[in-house]
């Protein structure tokens, strides 16, 4: 069983002290701005919810070990320590009231990369015992079962059959040679089970060679949320395992944002390897089906709709055009939040937060910065590409009054496909 102690933790803080880390405490000049691009500072008012402050016993930590001043004033018995009682006090901040959706790095006009910092704290605060229960007890779930939520295979298996009922196709497993291994998140297949049919759907229609694992289905990367390298490796490596044993291509993340970059952006560095193969969002393999003329739809929705892009697809990725250019072929009425792309403001429910518990009021009051942009355009539906972001759209609606249903991209693209003709059909027509 892992023991953990302040030790351990100010030990990890000190792992994680690179150059990047160094430059970015030096060149901060406290101007505030991160603030304005926090939701849950511009919706509450506090100041201890601005961003840079929310890492300030890991900047204490490094100006005294590794600046000549603070080394001077430790050896004079001048400023604070970092405590076990600190870090106990700064754990809500830097769990509960940061999604880690960079847009308060987007911003800062000294290019500090507060995001990439918060990430790095959070492994001093496991490796000392300060995380929240939720988070923990999806990382031991991931660790034990494969699934953050618990869900095993025959949980899946029950869905597939469902799916193989309903559109009379097969979902392939363990193939062999697959173009393209797809992987899910336990929020898809639990609350969004029409993800999966969708897929299923698309594929089969363009004519797409792909496969489920069923030595690994899940994308979600607990170990990058809750801030362990080594648990975040050994999610990655089960992926990678998978992927390898049955010679795929490429690997294609769900709609979820955080499953995405913990694979295709921070995997390769939890395991010190490239890949053999590829990774891509399902969105970017849709509009790359689309691009390459292999999608045939018809009929739009008449909806007056909006889209919510997930920050680590928009911001952290650069994934912007390809969700607007599926939306062009199943929307006649689409219109754009003010602020979206890189720019868009976070749903609040990212980076861990939405398996916090105890961050469930302040993650409400962050959803009101996304309330006040969808109150803006006055969609009759929204549209994203996260499950996450999707959960949190749907309970912040509802919470706020708001009657406003929430659809996924994938899913509206399957629910427009042209029907190709059934053999049977087609005889018919010959023979008529």
């Amino acid at each position: 069983m892992t023991e953990f102690s302040l030790e351990r933790g100010l030990n990890a803080l000190r792992e994680e002290m690179d150059a990047p880390v160094a430059s970015f405490f030096s060149s901060c000049v406290h101007c505030g701005l991160c603030a304005t691009a926090c939701p849950f500072y511009v919706e509450t008012g506090d100041p201890k919810y601005t961003p840079i402050h929310k890492l300030e016993p890991m900047r204490l930590l490094w100006e005294q070990e590794y600046t000549l001043w603070g080394k001077l004033k430790s050896k004079l018995g001048l400023g604070k320590q970092v405590t076990d009682e600190m870090l106990e006090e700064w754990e809500p901040l830097l769990y509960d009231s940061c999604s880690m959706c960079g847009r308060c790095s987007m911003v800062c006009p000294v290019g500090n990369d507060i995001h990439y910092m918060i990430r790095k704290a959070r492994e001093g605060m496991v490796a000392s015992g300060h995380a929240p229960e939720g988070l923990i007890a999806a990382s031991v779930r991931a660790v034990n079962t494969g699934s953050p939520m618990g869900l095993q295979w025959k949980t899946l298996d029950v869905q597939i059959k469902h799916v193989e009922t309903a559109t009379d196709l097969e979902v392939p497993i363990d193939k062999q040679g697959a173009d393209y291994l797809v992987l899910l998140s336990s929020m898809e297949i639990i609350n969004f089970p029409e993800y999966l049919e969708a897929i299923t759907k698309i594929f089969d229609h363009a004519g797409v060679s792909w496969t489920l694992s069923q030595q690994c289905f899940e994308a979600t990367n607990a170990g990058i949320q809750i801030g362990s390298k080594d648990i975040a490796a050994t999610l990655v490596q089960r992926v990678v395992d998978a992927a390898e044993s049955l010679g795929v291509k490429n690997v294609i993340s769900p709609e979820c944002g955080h499953a995405y970059t913990a694979i295709r952006w921070e995997g390769p560095n939890a395991i010190k390897r490239a890949y053999p193969f590829k990774v891509f969002h399902i969105i970017e393999v849709l509009d790359q089906l689309r691009a390459a003329g292999r999608i045939k739809t018809e009929g739009k929705e008449m909806d007056r709709l909006s889209m919510h892009d997930p920050c680590n697809l928009a911001r952290k990725s650069g994934v912007i055009q390809q969700q607007r250019s599926l939306m062009d072929l199943v929307a006649d009425n689409f219109v754009d939040l003010e602020e979206h792309g890189k720019f868009q403001w976070c749903c609040g429910a990212g980076g861990g937060v939405s398996s916090n518990e105890r961050a469930e009021e302040l993650k409400m009051a962050a959803f009101k910065r996304k309330k006040a942009q969808i109150e803006q355009v006055e969609p009759e539906r929204m549209v994203t590409m996260c499950a996450t972001c999707r959960t949190q759209l749907e309970e912040g609606l509802e919470e706020f009054n708001m009657d406003i249903p929430v659809v996924g991209l994938t899913e509206m693209i399957a629910d427009h496909l042209v029907e190709r003709d059934k053999p049977d059909d087609a005889a018919a027509k010959a023979g008529g």
